[in-house]
């Protein structure tokens, strides 16, 4: 049994993740969570890279950078300029650490009263065209794929789906992303109804690439993802790991 730690742009938790899957007799596969520069939302995981000097890890310290920034610059917009209750301090208490996000915002708007829930927040203020949005830095695709393989680390497509592509653009877009150095897309996804996967994995194939999957477990923030089993029909099978890890450099 094995569970993944990808934070979005920071490597920061793997240390006690590492620990307590040992104590659980978990193995633990490290790794990030990047974004990209496209028109939709493209995300690409990047599995088996470690905290410590490389390439992707200095460019993960100039992406927290940009990220306290635009933190700042939320929290700014959302109390100054729409008058809401919220402070900077607030959201970072409300992470409890790094890597605050959008969703710690959201949750103290909840908290405030503001909006009754998470998605609401998301919907009324944060989303991206939303009046408390503020964009953030990415990645363009062959930087993230490019980086993840010097710094020895296979990455994978996340959520393919959100790139919102028709069939046929999101067939194109995932080998032009094989040619540039993709290991993998992830097909059994948290979200996603069976026919999807099985499209997907079919796709994934296609293209020579491993049809990987994963819950996207964000805690309170998407209650209906469990870790290792999404809504409860998640399956990851045990082989689409070993391929995996047969694609690192």
């Amino acid at each position: 049994m094995a569970v993944a730690l990808t934070d979005h742009d920071r490597l920061d938790g793997l240390a006690d993740a590492a620990a307590a899957a040992g104590r659980a007799g978990v193995e633990l596969v490290p790794g990030c969570e990047l974004s990209c520069e496209h028109p939709g939302t493209m995300h690409v995981l990047v599995y088996f890279v470690e905290a410590g000097d490389g390439p992707l890890q200095r460019e993960l310290g100039r992406l927290q950078r940009a990220r306290d920034e635009r933190n700042r610059r939320m929290a700014d917009k959302l109390s100054t300029e729409l008058g809401l209750p919220v402070t900077l301090e607030e959201i970072e208490a409300e992470a409890g650490g790094p890597g605050v996000g959008r969703p710690h915002v959201a949750a103290v708007l909840v908290r405030k009263g503001v909006v009754g829930s998470v998605q609401e927040a998301f919907d009324r203020y944060l989303a991206k065209g939303q009046a408390g949005y503020v964009d953030k830095e990415r990645l363009e695709p062959e930087d993230a794929l490019r980086l993840a393989r010097q710094s020895g680390g296979v990455p994978v497509l996340a959520h393919p789906l959100s790139l919102d592509l028709t069939p046929d653009d999101l067939d194109r877009a995932i080998g032009e992303l094989a040619q540039l150095g993709l290991g993998g897309v992830e097909a059994v996804y948290g979200r996603y109804s069976p026919e999807d996967r099985d499209g997907l994995v079919a796709l994934a194939a296609s293209h020579g690439l491993v049809a990987t999957g994963g819950s996207d477990h964000h805690g309170t923030y998407k209650p209906d993802l469990r870790v290792g089993v999404g809504r409860g029909d998640l399956d990851v099978p045990d082989a689409a790991l070993e391929a995996l890890r047969s694609r690192r450099p």
